[in-house]
């Protein structure tokens, strides 16, 4: 199944920040070694709670496929759980069902990720089922067929019944001319189709091996006693063949604003999304991520965002307005604005007054107390998710997926807070140019039919 990469950070929570960082594990306790097999492994302590999650992230995603392949990271994700020589079917889910635990898995562009969450006495047999099925999958053709239809029936529930997925498909497609993130993660139906047993071995057999993996532990353990755990399961199996470095095909220059439109008559109130290509936390200049994020959360953040505050609140001309930024892909990504007219209200207004308050930011640049203020609400977001086991286990799990550091993650408050309010105009200007971006338009049909 395929769930969204982004960080599970919760922005309601009330308590006091000073507090969940004492009660909340720190970063000088996290703890990293890697196994002679090249399986990097980090250790959360947090003994909150007794439950421990434990996740494996494959460094391959949607975007790593060979062309004309689309879907098969997915469709791999789905065959993980066919069974291997030692644990057949069925057999982890039904242990995890028993002892009353959790477990899911998700694919993005980027990596593939399986997770458990359980009490701590079940951690060495997690270990044991994800350390046998990294090499250990047993694929037979009687699976292979089965589960594609299964893939196949999951893109008719997930994309081809909504008209907001299509036209997000579209306009990834369109906004993305050369990058492989210009294909939807589930996969082009057409190419599904033809997924065969031999395309998901050779998938597995070229990215499923513990030096293409990181392993994350965080929970009610001790970093020692994960250790041993960890050379007995995953220290057991062979390192596979090395990877070559993750350059995929970069975007040529643009210069052209291109517009996406799907009318369908199932959509009943009009909206639009307007997107850039913007570079991510891996690979943006110094400083320039950390301020496209806190442009983010100024023009679209919430309810205290300038686009909320002078579309929704003020003139009252839209019924929702805001931003995102994903700085945690690998390669560049996406800052997007999006808006949904009010009423009598038209979806033109309210596209011309979300560029005119880009325009307004990019001439007069923000203020220090708007800057302050978002400064304050994203970092606070950054310490509540310590209060959640899984999305400490998802931030340095994405993040070292991606080529980065422990130190990264313990450096990212400091660096929002050194940000500068020149930098947050500077990056509007450079990024939010109007004449080279990708607009989507989802509107009613034409005759209105419903």
């Amino acid at each position: 199944m395929i769930l969204r990469s982004a960080l599970a950070l919760t922005m309601g929570a009330m308590m006091c920040a000073g507090a969940w960082a004492q009660a909340a594990p720190s970063e000088a306790e996290v703890v990293s070694f890697t196994l002679e097999n090249g399986l990097e492994v980090v250790v959360i302590p947090d003994r909150r709670a007794p439950i421990v999650t434990h996740m494996v992230w494959y460094k391959v995603g949607s975007a790593d496929e060979q062309p004309g392949k689309s879907g098969i990271a997915h469709f791999l994700e789905h065959l993980m759980f066919k069974g291997t020589a030692r644990h057949p079917a069925g057999e982890m889910d039904r242990v995890i069902a028993e002892i009353g635990g959790y477990t899911n898995a998700f694919t993005t562009k980027d990596v593939t990720v399986y997770h458990q969450t359980v009490p701590p006495d079940y951690l060495d047999e997690m270990m044991d089922f994800e350390a046998d099925r990294m090499r250990g999958l047993v694929l037979t053709e009687d699976v292979i067929g089965a589960e594609r239809d299964v893939v196949i029936e999951e893109r008719n529930q997930r994309v081809d019944v909504s008209p907001q997925a299509l036209l997000a498909e579209e306009t990834a497609a369109t906004a993305y001319q050369n990058h492989p993130y210009r294909l939807p993660t589930i996969g082009w139906l057409h190419e599904m189709e033809q997924l065969n047993r031999a395309d998901a071995v050779a998938f597995y057999d070229r990215y499923y091996a513990p030096n293409n993996a990181v392993l994350v532990v965080a929970g009610d353990v001790e970093p020692d006693d994960v250790r041993t755990l960890a050379q007995a399961t995953y220290g057991q199996v062979p390192r596979g063949p090395d990877l070559p470095p993750r350059i995929r095909p970069a975007e040529p220059h643009y210069d052209t604003a291109r517009r996406v439109t799907l009318r369908d008559p199932r959509v009943s109130v009009p909206s639009f999304a307007k997107g850039w290509i913007t570079p991510t936390y891996r690979m943006a200049e110094p400083g320039e991520a950390e301020a496209l994020d806190l442009l983010s959360e100024i023009l679209g953040g919430g309810l205290r965002s300038r686009l909320y505050q002078e579309l929704v609140v003020k003139s009252g001309i839209a019924s929702g307005a805001g931003a995102s930024y994903d700085g945690g892909a690998y390669d560049p990504s996406s800052f997007t604005l999006f808006g949904v007219p009010q009423g009598e209200h038209s979806l033109e207004e309210v596209e011309a007054a979300i560029d005119a308050e880009v325009a307004r930011l990019v001439r007069d640049g923000v203020t220090a107390e708007e800057l302050d203020a978002a400064k304050m609400r994203y970092v606070r977001s950054l310490i509540f998710a310590r209060d959640e086991q899984s999305s400490m286990a998802d931030i340095y799990g994405s993040r070292l997926a991606n080529d980065g550091t422990i130190a990264d993650v313990a450096e990212w408050p400091d660096r929002i807070r050194a940000v500068t309010s020149e930098q947050v105009q500077a990056v509007a200007a450079k990024y939010l140019d109007p004449s080279v971006s990708v607009t989507g338009y989802l509107l009613p049909s034409d005759n209105g039919a419903q």
